[in-house]
């Protein structure tokens, strides 16, 4: 697993330049279709490169440009502190949900990974 690609804890020389890594990690949470998520895992996975904290942190760092809110904890559960925007994402792209129960009083739903999560199928990997 290397490192060299991702920014350093000051982030990245030139603010403009994403590192080679990140824009990777952009360019397939792009592809996600809509209604559907990846795990950070499996992001790092389909790149055969870095792992979840890896593609995690390009997330956190750059993944405002983007479907953010289709890269996901593999248990489901929504960002925290950015529920209610993802939230508002998934309901309106359809993204499969298992809704909190009653007694869960104001917990938000939980994405239903098993019908919502995308194995990249239908996309060769290389293809732009």
């Amino acid at each position: 697993m290397s490192q060299e690609s991702l920014p350093s804890d000051g982030g990245p020389e030139h603010p403009d330049a994403l590192p080679e890594y990140a824009e990777r990690v952009l360019e397939v949470t792009e592809l996600i279709p809509p209604g559907r998520v990846m795990t950070y895992g499996d992001v790092a996975e389909w790149l055969g490169e870095g792992g979840p904290r890896q593609v995690g942190r390009v997330m956190a760092l750059y993944g405002g440009a983007v479907p953010w809110w289709r890269v996901v904890r593999a248990d489901g559960v929504l960002l925290p502190g950015h529920e209610l925007r993802a939230l508002g994402h998934y309901r309106a792209e359809g993204t499969p949900l298992k809704e909190a129960s009653r007694a869960a009083e104001g917990h938000v739903p939980r994405l239903d990974m098993r019908r919502a999560r995308w194995d990249g199928g239908g996309h060769t990997e290389g293809h732009t």
